[in-house]
């Protein structure tokens, strides 16, 4: 019943943009219990919001461990480390998830910044054009990502 009563109230805090508060939340759980899925869940949210990209992609690495069917997951562990800098790792990070990634728009996006940034045009091209084939709100984002400054969008 504790753990439900924490979980709640770090989730409660990550609603209201309070991630310091979520995290201290969690960090009163038994260490077995802060390794478990959901509380991983939050942690990573709340370490995302606080733009804590490295300890957030060694959460979003521990998720994807226990849920590699969770293509979520490695989209956000991907997102982390590119956020960290290390644009290769998060490249690869991607490319290991599940195959239902491949039907996922924001997967081609994604995979495209991290090829362009990686000096990979061609390849950062094609996904960006399965992108918006897929989901043509890809373009306007396209047009403003800092990460794919100079790609030609037509």
């Amino acid at each position: 019943m504790v753990v439900t009563k924490t979980l709640r109230a770090a989730a409660g805090w990550l609603e209201l943009g309070l991630a310091d508060e979520a995290l201290y939340e969690l960090q009163a759980l038994p260490a077995e219990v802060q390794r478990l899925r959901a509380p991983l869940e939050l942690k990573l949210a709340a370490q995302m919001e606080r733009e804590q990209w490295n300890a957030a992609s060694e959460t979003a690495r521990l998720l994807c461990l226990k849920a590699e069917d969770e293509p979520e997951f490695f989209l956000r562990a991907a997102y982390c480390l590119h956020e960290t800098g290390d644009t290769l790792a998060a490249c690869n990070q991607l490319l290991r998830g599940p195959k239902t990634l491949f039907e996922m728009a924001v997967f081609h996006y994604n995979l495209a910044c991290y090829l362009w940034t990686l000096g990979e045009g061609p390849r950062a091209r094609s996904h960006l054009q399965q992108a918006i084939k897929m989901d043509e709100s890809f373009l306007e984002s396209a047009r403003g990502d800092r990460d794919l400054v100079g790609i030609d969008l037509t």
